[in-house]
């Protein structure tokens, strides 16, 4: 995979969109009645800002809560507490009629290529359908418009009036990614990107999403569970366990001195193509399942995996504090740390 761009190169100075304590409970019903017996805590109190222009990812085990943060960015779900600014507008609790003209600006790429495109409406329908929706004028009219998309994702324009199911996974996507760029958005959510695509195609969609941002001046929040993906797209990392941020930073920093110890185990896990390196470095296997997310382990949520873990972790939750420049983790015990006496590189 190559690497077009690197943080340095990227200038995010002003704030495009801000979470604070952000939260979503799904209520649990039971009986007749239907009465709330409990709440399943998905995401539980988010604090992070994303930079005009480049790219966070949303890292961690499946039911932490990313796809869920995704879309309460994108307001596909509304919050139970907490405040959502984009532009400098509150968006969290605005009505659905309030929310269409952001819809342009806002948008999201979803994970499954083969279940988010109608089988029954023509590439040229798909694609364009935000702007029947938003009632938006091109210049030379939508089907022109349609094929200038496609050929800006890497299709062939004359497969306008193909279905999607004569197309791969690889090329639904891009056909998804045509969509969402038909309004020219500001802001785009990828959810799993190429989780459901064949590894030799994932490079080719990451490498066409990185060349879209640098053409466009889009900016990203990405959701991904494979680390080895986002490393080279990302601007700064933000790991999830359990519905909270856990650490977040620079990527740099991230990938090669973590400082949770979830972040380190969750490293120690990617695949190392170089023999002599993966000899080197320790896998760290975690014990026991990621508790439900219905009833959380009080203090730090990790606590009942981690290696680390002491009394005071299971009573006193650790805030997401910064550690060094740009770094900010919740743990009691970080590594990697100033302070620290060793450091533990993951390599």
């Amino acid at each position: 995979m190559s690497e077009l761009t690197t943080p340095e190169t990227k200038q995010a100075t002003e704030t495009l969109l801000e979470a604070s304590g952000l939260q979503k409970y799904f209520p649990i019903r039971k009986g007749l009645l239907q009465r709330v017996k409990g709440n399943v805590q998905a995401v539980d109190g988010l604090d992070f800002s994303v930079q005009k222009g480049e790219t966070l990812s949303l890292v961690g085990e499946s039911g932490c809560g990313k796809t869920t943060t995704g879309r309460l960015l994108t307001r596909l779900l509304e919050p139970t507490a907490g405040k959502i600014t984009f532009e400098g507008r509150d968006i969290t609790h605005m009505s659905q009629a309030a929310m269409r003209p952001l819809r342009r600006d806002v948008q999201m790429i979803f994970q499954d290529p083969y279940s988010s495109l109608n089988p029954r409406h023509t590439v040229g329908a798909i694609v364009g359908a935000p702007f029947k929706l938003q009632k938006v004028a091109t210049d030379n009219g939508i089907k022109r418009a349609v094929q200038d998309l496609l050929e800006l994702v890497g299709l062939n324009p004359e497969h306008y009036n193909r279905y999607p199911h004569e197309f791969s996974g690889g090329q639904r996507q891009r056909i998804g990614i045509a969509r969402t760029l038909a309004l020219k958005p500001k802001l785009i959510v990828a959810d799993e990107p190429v989780s459901a695509l064949d590894v030799s195609i994932q490079a080719q969609v990451v490498n066409l999403l990185e060349d879209l941002q640098n053409e466009l001046d889009l900016t990203y929040v990405m959701i991904a569970h494979d680390l080895s993906v986002v490393r080279h797209v990302s601007d700064r990392v933000a790991v999830m366990y359990l519905g909270k941020i856990v650490e977040i930073g620079d990527r740099t920093g991230v990938y090669e001195k973590p400082m949770h110890p979830y972040t380190l185990a969750l490293l120690s896990a990617v695949p190392v193509p170089d023999p002599e390196r993966k000899a080197k470095r320790e896998r760290i296997r975690l014990k026991g399942d990621v508790p439900s997310p219905i009833n959380p382990p009080s203090g730090c949520r990790f606590h009942t995996r981690c290696w680390k873990a002491q009394e005071v972790c299971k009573t006193d939750e650790p805030p997401l504090v910064e550690l060094a420049p740009g770094r900010r983790a919740a743990c009691h015990f970080p590594e990697n740390t100033p302070d620290a006496g060793q450091t533990v590189k993951v390599v």
